[in-house]
């Protein structure tokens, strides 16, 4: 806190415009003021203040009463001052310390008069100038020294379909319980993973998804193929949501909140410390780390009635954490990341847990689709919710007919979270290290925190329960999955290749020579009309090396075109995932890849479709 002192003969003060969104209220007694032998003390309380009020106020109040009583002033004029320094408190922060302070100086027998906040003021002052009319404090609470104390570790649990309850460490593992047997030993017995590198991180850099050199740990660029696969995964997780069958509204924003705005700050404190903050001429930012900030800032202004529950929300966030630097992972473990975040709004815990299960089994579905398997962890907010949801958490392990890991955080005194259950869905990767991907999670404390609310049946306004999910994961991590995949199918003896969707380049036409090129144009041209995304090698290569380096990009399809195939209308295609050469006229290829894309969004080619027109670069 620094303040101002100035002993004035004459001082006076009219509230006119507001200076933040929410101002303190303007009255009689505090909208101007007129007095004469007053001490005015023109005060900004700093960041960190509120750690400390209690010491703060009584070293601020000392300093003023020791001044007044040397001064045998009338009053004592506090006076909110933004000025005195850069680094300010946030407005409620403030607030409640200008109060506290009055309320200290009052139980002193201070006479008080306290300027109203958050407000542009005129005053006109006119100073005694004698030694002790101009004095300037800054207060400061030196840190105590922190007392030793036992961390409070969290509990788990082990339940079975069964509804048993078993210590992680009591537990005998089936055989075919492996990869929750891996999650169990890191999440709760907290074993030591394997080390060593990734080979997905290889595959990622050839497909152009690389750290971005010139930015901070932890930012990634996309190349021509890297973004394609991006803006596809992006528009998948628009369809996966509007799958859910409940009405879903595509959303915008920006992605930094101020700090200043207490429903903002009272989030940020509960997620922990990992913020990402930047410092702007409106105060301190924080970057949003998913899209909850922007959604409620948008749902506190709906008026929403109980008749239109269940509905979602969904914004493609750019979010940002504040990784360890050490810790970043290309596409797994980033500082900014794609977060496409569903936020579902029901009326109470119990349309909550209905809605859970639903999101549950689409997120569940969505990794089947790709070969994979989830393990649930499951984390309970305390030992109470335990209790509250412990029914609801075996038919949980029911559905996915298999134990659960449940994890119950400790209770921290002074600490009330927002949410009861969250889930975490977990793969094992190539590396046997568990790896969370999807996830959802109930809320029951934000719609309150930022004044979201919708009319029930007997026109009482209250408080939604909102789910927060991500079906997928983030994108960059739902990426990951996938080139995962395709390395446990290499190390399994098959041929790796990316989903026929998700493939930059699903049909790649070679022809024998260059006098078959304008053949191989007409062929693209058809299947580009189908969409179907389809280049051309016309480079003056061998035939053999063409092949080889289709091959190597993990074309899904590869059409060599010559004589023959324009003699008989018949092409020669090899086929990737079955690994060997079909036979078929062109009807019957636009037939089956397009049954194959079914359901899939398409996005046109990224680069040139003439391999001729592309600079040498070190991708595909």
């Amino acid at each position: 806190m620094r303040l101002l002192l100035i002993h004035a003969e004459e001082f006076s003060f009219r509230a006119r415009d507001k200076a933040i969104e929410n101002p303190e209220e303007l009255t009689k007694d505090n909208r101007e003021y007129i007095a004469s032998n007053v001490l005015v003390v023109f005060t900004s309380v700093e960041e960190g203040d509120d750690k400390n009020i209690d010491t703060i106020v009584a070293k601020a109040s000392d300093n003023i009463v020791d001044l007044a009583g040397k001064l045998k002033v009338n009053e004592v004029v506090l006076y909110p001052y933004a000025h005195l320094s850069p680094k300010l408190a946030p407005p409620h922060v403030a607030l409640e310390v200008m109060k506290k302070l009055e309320e200290a100086l009052l139980e002193r027998k201070v006479k008080v008069k306290r300027a109203p906040f958050g407000w542009y003021k005129e005053f006109k002052l006119k100073c005694y100038g004698h030694p002790l009319s101009e004095l300037s404090r800054e207060i400061r609470v030196e840190e105590e020294a922190v007392k030793p104390t036992v961390k409070k570790e969290k509990e788990y649990i082990i339940i079975t379909p069964d509804g048993a309850e078993i210590k992680p460490e009591e537990y005998r593992f089936r055989d075919e319980e492996y990869e929750f047997k891996v999650l169990v030993e890191k999440e709760a017995l907290k074993k030591t993973l394997p080390g060593g590198e990734p080979k997905v991180l290889k595959y990622l850099s050839r497909y152009g998804f690389e750290w971005e050199p010139y930015s901070d740990y932890g930012h990634m660029r996309y190349g021509p193929e890297a973004s394609l696969i991006m803006d596809l995964v992006m528009d998948y997780s628009w369809d996966v949501a509007r799958s859910l069958g409940i009405p879903v509204f595509y959303v915008k924003g920006t992605n930094m909140f101020n700090l200043s705005v207490k429903a903002v700050k009272e989030h940020a404190d509960l997620y922990g410390d990992r913020l990402y903050t930047i410092r702007t001429d409106r105060g301190e930012m924080v970057l949003r780390y998913a899209a909850c900030h922007q959604q409620f800032s948008m749902l506190k202004d709906w008026t929403i009635s109980y008749k239109e529950l269940p509905f979602g929300a969904f914004e493609i966030a750019d979010s940002y954490r504040f990784e360890q630097s050490g810790e970043a992972e290309l596409c797994f473990r980033l500082r900014r990341f794609y977060m496409p975040d569903l936020h579902v709004f029901v009326r109470d815990e119990g349309e909550a847990k209905k809605m859970l299960l639903k999101i549950h089994d689409k997120i569940m579905e969505e990794m089947e689709k790709i070969g994979r398997n989830y393990e649930l962890l499951v984390n309970v907010v305390n030992r109470y919710q335990y209790e509250r949801y412990k029914n609801f958490l075996v038919e949980i392990a029911k559905k996915v007919g298999k134990p659960i890991l449940v994890s119950i955080y400790p209770e921290v005194k002074g600490v009330a979270y927002y949410w009861t259950i969250n889930i975490e869905y977990h793969i094992l990767d190539t590396l046997n290290r568990p790896r969370e991907i999807g996830t959802v999670q109930i809320d029951i404390g934000n719609a309150k925190r930022f004044n979201i609310t919708y009319v029930d049946e007997n026109g009482e306004r209250k408080h939604p329960v909102i789910l927060h999910s991500a079906i997928i994961g983030s994108i960059e991590r739902y990426i990951y999955a996938i080139f995962d995949t395709a390395v446990k199918a290499e190390l399994e003896g098959k041929k790796p290749m990316l989903p026929v969707w998700l493939s930059p380049v699903q049909v790649r036409i070679i022809p024998v020579t260059r006098e078959y090129v304008k053949y191989a144009l007409e062929i693209a041209q058809r299947l580009t009309e189908e969409r179907v995304r389809v280049d051309i090698d016309d480079r003056d290569e061998s035939l053999g090396k063409k092949i080889r380096e289709a091959e190597r990009s993990w074309i899904p399809y590869v059409i060599v075109v010559g004589e023959r195939e324009i003699k008989e209308g018949k092409l020669s295609i090899r086929c990737r995932k079955e690994d060997k050469i079909l036979q078929m006229n062109l009807d019957e290829f636009v037939k089956m890849i397009k049954n194959e894309l079914a359901g899939y969004p398409y996005r046109p080619l990224s680069l040139p479709m003439l391999l001729s027109q592309r600079p040498v670069y070190k991708h595909l």
